[in-house]
């Protein structure tokens, strides 16, 4: 069965070997952040819509685990804001009542957890991974370009009451962008808020794919390490995920499903399905020849894209 929602497993850098579920169409955000490597936003919505038929989405569901998979995570992310769908809520307890051997994880921009329908909605998952990136609404604006009905203020209320309403774990992820939100200053006021949310990890993250905005750039890794020391014991750096092995039926469709999400290198690609460096390269190379593949080059690496 060819899935329209389900995708992967894909590496993911935090979570393991993850089944991801996409449940917003590219690019439907309700912010339209300089980083993304989605691109930039095209439907820019602060409302919940049932965007795919939950029926449809639960067909998916079943016929994928029709035999044990090993995964680490499910999880709810892909091109757009998860929580925006109408009826994650729903599906996350369907997940839950007829799989609950898998943890179900959720990677969100955060917005909505000011909503109390929403919180309500999602208690039963295991992970959630909200993101902050600033304490101003100044630089917010700047680099995640929200919808015009956010209030910032809300947002980070969201997060700082997420702890009391939700029993699972919370792994805060901030984003720096060089001379955007890497200041003394905006770190000073990030670690405050950080420790009204108190999370149980904070991520520290920065530019690693090809972004929207092409001219920003990342902070390097030596400046994240001292981030890292400001932050305190709990905080870490993302690496890039390593050395787990993915079995897909159908490596093609799986390497086509994974490229119409984000841009991956080459060593990406051999992570997600396993094969050799030869056989993805044969692949990739019946991708060229059918005029779908995109090559993204970015800090001295090759990236690739379906068109």
């Amino acid at each position: 069965m060819e899935y329209k929602y389900l995708f992967g497993p894909v590496p993911s850098r935090r979570l393991g070997v993850s089944l991801g579920i996409d449940i917003v169409p590219p690019k439907t955000c309700n912010l339209n952040c300089i980083y993304c490597e989605c691109g930039y936003t095209t439907k820019h919505i602060n409302s919940r819509e049932e965007f795919c038929p939950l029926e449809e989405l639960k067909t998916e569901i079943i016929s994928y685990f029709k035999t044990p998979k090993e995964l680490d995570f499910i999880t709810f992310s892909g091109a757009g804001e998860p929580l925006l769908y109408l009826k994650i809520g729903e599906v996350i307890d369907f997940i839950k009542s007829n799989y609950p051997e898998y943890k179900l994880a959720l990677l969100t921009n955060g917005i909505l957890l000011s909503n109390e329908n929403v919180i309500k909605s999602i208690k039963n998952l295991d992970l959630i991974v909200p993101s902050l990136d600033t304490g101003f609404e100044e630089t917010f604006k700047k680099i995640n370009h929200p919808c015009k009905d956010i209030d910032f203020n809300e947002y980070i209320k969201g997060l700082i009451n997420l702890k009391k309403n939700f029993n699972g774990e919370i792994w805060l992820e901030i984003f720096f962008v060089k001379n955007f939100n890497d200041s003394r200053k905006e770190l000073e006021r990030l670690k405050e808020i950080a420790e009204k949310i108190s999370p149980d990890k904070i991520q520290l993250n920065t530019v690693d794919r090809p972004p929207a905005n092409k001219s920003i750039e990342g902070v390097g890794y030596n400046e994240l390490l001292k981030i890292k020391e400001f932050f305190g014991d709990r905080a870490e750096i993302i690496k890039r995920f390593r050395n787990k092995k993915v079995i897909s039926e159908d490596k093609l469709d799986l390497i086509k499903n994974c490229l119409k999400r984000r841009p991956l290198t080459l060593e990406d690609l051999t992570d997600v399905t396993s094969l050799k460096i030869n056989e993805i390269n044969k692949i990739l190379d019946i991708l060229g020849k059918e005029n779908c593949l995109e090559e993204i080059v970015e800090q001295n690496r090759v990236f690739y894209k379906l068109k």
